[in-house]
């Protein structure tokens, strides 16, 4: 008998019970749409920065002081919509991409809807940078730099739509890698990903297997998808979940077990997490289901457990209600009970939220972009260690 409970508690170990304490600072209360966030060193200081996609401008702020740097003006007719930043040829500082001419309405045409560019920095980084105007799909919507192996990085980039068939129905998106040539402003060649996923929000890049060459996770219409390159480098997929779901972002627990957590379905009411089990199944639990306008979602051990924790954010926007932030904390090893904490009210109306560690204290903080009330706040991470 002894040996048995003895194996049960190992089993159900509690997680610490630290309270999560967070500060807020506000460093811009003058943004127009916090379409995108990023975070990543754009000056070489070894310090994390942040690069934030307004709709008509391109910024940085700069860590610790939060001073904030123009690199891009107003690049198309209609708003900027995504931004990647990060260091892909090894000079300790970040580069960039950005899409713009967002136009929601529009799938089919091409010159209506949709733009990636490159922008090539100055010599001393300073200023509005070069853009290079790339081979674009219309309504282009997310972005990422992926590691490609040996160094190198393709710049990945999902539409949010496919083209209207006859019906009117919108179709499969087309997610293409591009891979920069050594001049930039050359014709950059791209590797056609996938063509089959319907009303894909957004993607987030993985590493699972640690091989140099990332993966990544995309959320669309019918579910989670996995995209991985095979041996070859060639392009392969999995399907891991088949609820509608706009937002997508992976953890670990505590016993190293890999998870996905999403908000279902798009700008949707629901946080789930999707624990792994055996044989790559994938085991769901709602956290939540009170969202209004879930746009956002960020994982990381915010509370020094040794397993990460989950961020969410809403606008109240699309479907209306009030906004906000809350962390959804495991209360066991196994991620089978959770309790939420409430970090902030309708002062944040969420776009986009980025967990990064600004300060060095190996503890994340919580950067969020806001869209109607048009600010950007650090969430300061003060837990008791």
């Amino acid at each position: 008998m002894q040996k048995f409970i003895l194996i049960f508690c190992v089993g159900t170990l509690m997680v610490s019970a630290t309270e999560p304490k967070f500060k807020t600072q506000e460093i811009d209360a003058e943004v127009g749409v916090g379409y995108g966030l990023q975070i990543a060193d754009m000056n070489g200081d070894g310090r994390s920065d942040i690069i934030l996609c307004d709709k008509d401008k391109i910024v940085w702020y700069q860590n610790p002081s939060w001073k904030k740097h123009q690199i891009s003006g107003k690049l198309t007719q209609r708003d900027h919509v995504c931004v990647t930043a990060r260091d892909i040829n090894g000079d300790g500082k970040a580069e960039i991409a950005v899409g713009g001419q967002w136009n929601i309405g529009e799938s089919n045409d091409g010159a209506k809807s949709g733009s990636i560019f490159y922008l090539n920095p100055t010599a001393d980084r300073s200023g509005n940078w070069a853009p290079i105007r790339l081979e674009h799909e219309p309504s282009t919507h997310r972005m990422h730099w992926i590691a490609a192996g040996k160094g190198k990085y393709d710049l990945v980039v999902k539409p949010l739509y496919g083209p209207k068939d006859a019906d009117g129905k919108k179709g499969a998106t087309k997610v293409y890698a591009y891979h920069m040539p050594k001049d930039p402003s050359q014709p950059w060649k791209r590797t056609l990903i996938s063509h089959m996923i319907e009303d894909s929000h957004n993607f987030h890049p993985i590493d699972w297997d640690r091989d140099g060459r990332e993966e990544f996770l995309q959320a669309g219409l019918k579910g989670v998808y996995w995209f991985g390159r095979d041996k070859s480098g060639k392009w392969k997929y999995m399907q891991f979940s088949q609820n509608y779901c706009g937002e997508v972002r992976d953890g670990k627990t505590k016993l190293g077990k890999r998870f996905f957590t999403t908000i279902e379905p798009k700008h949707g009411t629901t946080v789930a997490v999707y624990l792994q089990t055996r044989f790559q199944f994938w085991q769901r639990r709602v956290l939540d289901d009170t969202l209004k306008d879930g746009h956002a979602l960020a994982v990381g051990d915010f509370l020094g457990t040794g397993g990460d924790q989950i961020v969410a954010g809403w606008r109240g926007m699309t479907t209306p209600g009030v906004p906000g932030v809350r962390l959804y904390v495991p209360q066991d090893d196994l991620y089978t009970k959770w309790k939420t904490y409430q970090l902030s009210g309708k002062e944040t109306a969420v776009e986009d939220i980025k967990a990064a560690d600004l300060n060095g204290d190996k503890r994340p903080e919580i950067i969020v972009a806001c869209r109607q009330t048009h600010n950007l706040r650090i969430l300061w991470n003060e837990t008791e260690k």
